[in-house]
Order: C-alpha cells, then sequence, then structure tokens
C-alpha cells in the first residue's frame, strides 16, 4: 500500500529546510511505495505568517542582535508561539489533511511541531507526527515537543537537548544530518601543497557577514584566488563587484545564489564560511575543510564549537585574525588541513538520508503514556 508522507518545511527562513526535504525526496527514485508532499509551513497561514518568514532573511542579514531577541522570545514563550501559530495554520492545514490524507506528518521546521500537534489532538487526527531537528547543538523548546511520535535527531548534541527537555529516549532517533546526493564527494579529497589557493567564501543562503574585509584578508596575505557567494542578498553582490572585482580582477568572482555550489566546493581548497548547519554539512559532504568566522546567535551560537569538537573544521573569532589560522592550517605541508579531510570522511554519514526516509517508511506508531506539552519560563529561558 502507497504511504503519503506530509513533509511541513519552509522555503524562506534560510535555505537549509527546503535542502533536508529535497535531500529526502530525492531518495524516493523509482520507489512507487512512498509519496512524498511538501508543503511550507509557513503559506499555511496565509500571507501574514507567509510575510513572517519571509522576514528571516532581512533581520539575520540586518540585525543579528535582534534575531537573537526573537529566537530567546520564542524559547521562553513556545507555548505561546505554539498557539499563535495554531489559530493561523487551522483552517488551511484541516484543509490540507482533509484532502491529502496523509498517513504520517514530519516537520523539519521548529513552528510546526507544537503547533500542527495542537490540532491533530484538538480535532482527533489520528495521524503519527514527527520531527526532523534542523539544528545541531542550540535548539530550543519549539523543537522538542514531547508529545511527538518520534524525534529524529542530526547529532548526539541535539539529542542530549531534547532529553533535557524531557522527551523520553525511545522517542530519540540519532540519524545524522541528511544532505543532497550531488554534496557527497564520489571519490576522496587529497590537498598537495599548490602555488595557489583556492578559497571559497560563503555565508549561507541569505549572505549574512562582513565579506569584504574577509576576502581583503586572505587576498593580501596569500597567492590565492577567492570565489564568493553572496547568496539572495544583491545588495552584498553589487557591493563585492564594487569593493573587490575592480581592483582584484580575475583573482575574485563574485556569485549571488547559486544551484551548482558543490561544484565550487569542489574546486575548492577551504572553505570560509558562517556557522549554518546547512552549509557545513555540505562542506563536509564534498570533504571540504571549512574555517568558520561567525555565527548567527541562538541556533548557531555553538555550532564553531561542534566543528573543532569533531574536527570538522576550525574557528576563527577575529577576522584580523585569519591569514594566521590559514597559514597554521596549510603549515607542515598540511597537515592541519588534512586531518580535518580525514574526520570529515569518517564522521559524516553518506546514507542519512536514505536513513530517514527507511524510518518513515517503517515507523509504526506505540502508544506511549500521554504527555502534556508543559514548559516553565524558568526552564525554557535556562536552556
Amino acid at each position: 500500500m502507497r504511504k503519503k508522507i506530509l513533509v511541513i518545511s519552509s522555503d524562506h527562513t534560510g535555505h537549509g529546510h527546503k535542502s533536508i526535504a529535497e535531500s529526502i525526496h530525492e531518495k524516493i527514485g523509482n520507489n512507487h511505495d512512498v509519496d512524498i508532499h511538501v508543503v511550507d509551513g509557513f503559506s499555511l497561514g496565509g500571507a501574514p505568517l507567509l510575510n513572517i518568514g519571509k522576514s528571516y532573511g532581512p533581520i539575520t542579514r540586518f540585525s543579528g542582535q535582534l534575531w537573537n531577541l526573537i529566537w530567546h522570545f520564542s524559547a521562553i514563550s513556545s507555548v505561546l508561539v505554539d498557539k499563535v501559530i495554531e489559530i493561523m495554520i487551522k483552517k488551511n492545514l484541516i484543509a490540507l489533511l482533509n484532502d491529502l490524507k496523509p498517513d504520517l506528518i514530519l516537520s523539519i521546521h521548529p513552528n510546526f511541531n507544537g503547533s500542527v500537534i495542537n490540532i491533530l489532538h484538538k480535532y482527533e487526527f489520528q495521524i503519527p507526527f514527527g520531527t526532523l531537528i534542523a539544528d545541531l547543538v542550540n535548539i530550543y523548546p519549539l523543537w522538542a515537543d514531547p508529545r511527538a511520535d518520534f524525534i529524529l535527531s542530526p547529532t548526539d548534541e541535539a539529542k542530549e537537548k531534547c532529553l533535557e527537555y524531557g522527551i523520553p529516549e525511545e522517542k530519540i532517533k540519532v540519524v545524522g544530518f541528511p544532505v543532497r546526493e550531488r554534496f557527497h564527494r564520489k571519490s576522496p579529497s587529497h590537498f598537495e601543497n599548490k602555488s595557489v589557493i583556492n578559497f571559497l567564501m560563503m555565508s549561507g543562503g541569505e549572505g549574512v557577514g562582513n565579506m569584504s574585509t574577509i576576502a581583503e584578508n586572505l587576498l593580501t596575505h596569500f597567492n590565492c584566488t577567492i570565489n564568493i557567494i553572496a547568496g539572495r542578498n544583491e545588495s552584498l553582490k553589487t557591493e563585492l563587484e564594487t569593493s573587490l572585482k575592480t581592483r582584484y580582477k580575475e583573482r575574485v568572482e563574485i556569485f549571488g545564489f547559486v544551484k551548482n555550489i558543490q561544484d565550487l566546493m569542489v574546486e575548492a581548497d577551504v572553505a570560509i564560511t558562517r556557522g549554518s548547519p546547512n552549509v557545513m554539512f555540505e562542506a563536509v559532504a564534498t570533504n571540504l575543510p571549512i574555517v568558520i568566522t561567525g555565527a548567527l546567535p541562538g541556533q548557531e551560537k555553538d555550532n564553531p564549537v561542534f566543528a573543532e569538537k569533531h574536527n570538522l573544521g576550525i574557528s576563527c573569532k577575529d577576522t584580523n585574525d585569519l591569514h594566521l589560522v590559514i597559514e597554521k592550517l596549510l603549515a607542515h605541508e598540511g597537515h592541519q588541513l588534512k586531518s580535518i579531510i580525514e574526520s570529515q570522511r569518517s564522521f559524516i554519514n553518506t546514507n542519512a538520508a536514505q536513513d530517514i526516509l527507511d524510518y518513515l517508511m517503517s515507523f509504526e506508531k506505540t502508544e506511549f503514556e500521554p504527555v502534556k506539552k508543559k514548559f516553565s519560563f524558568a526552564f525554557a529561558a535556562n536552556k
């Protein structure tokens, strides 16, 4: 019997949620036993909620502190956030459920966990519901609703936070971080001493960070070329073309939002990036050492520490010191760089997307003791 899976994602809050959905969907292939329907959860709330989703890009580009306040407010007031979104999406979600009749719902955005569960319970939809966490370390209560039938965690660190939030361990499965197939390197990466180093600079789909200053640091201290991806940030792309391209000519290439980023990753020797989970793991999948020069406050705060803990890359807290960090990477015939390449290969679960799809296909609901969602303000604030 064909299994229908409804995936609730987001098209506008960065590109990571959409990429995760695509990585799972592409594993269907010729499997006629499953049908995956992906919906942007923000669209279920009509124009008001969709505009909130679209505000993520401008906010994270221009005001990291404002985003930090929003993130922490959501952590402290998760029950309130769930209730507001429940009211906004209720009508369209119920219509979608009645029309699609899914056998299972998977949410890969924190705003649609508790809110959807509220609706399922209130209107007595007997549909299993699970969450696939899209953050690595700093997850907040919206990700961890104990009423979910299962939670798929990308890391042991995220699992530990779920346990702290009171999720029963039997509901949590660590699956790794799913990456689209085209990013998985087909042959091992090898670093050899080169006269010209090829850097790739990225900052997530929204193009966040002082990329011009970072690029000048590299171009001044190294015989190198740099490919810079500004993402959807058109003003940043224009600024970089004006400040860098006219001065450094063929040593610099500026790109906007690209669909072949995997090709640029394969060509690069080192990636300079923000601590975005999706970008980090796409680089790891292509076996590209990463230097993390910043992270969004809130959900990305500890991602640089995560990268160093697992030797997937290194952190540079002060971009004025970036050339020193790179020199250390390249020292002794690239010993540290080679070590990172080896660690990346052993760390990543190349089958994460397939493992997730297999889990969804085989999931059978188990009757757990009913749990009501309860988060005290003090408890949530301390996380």
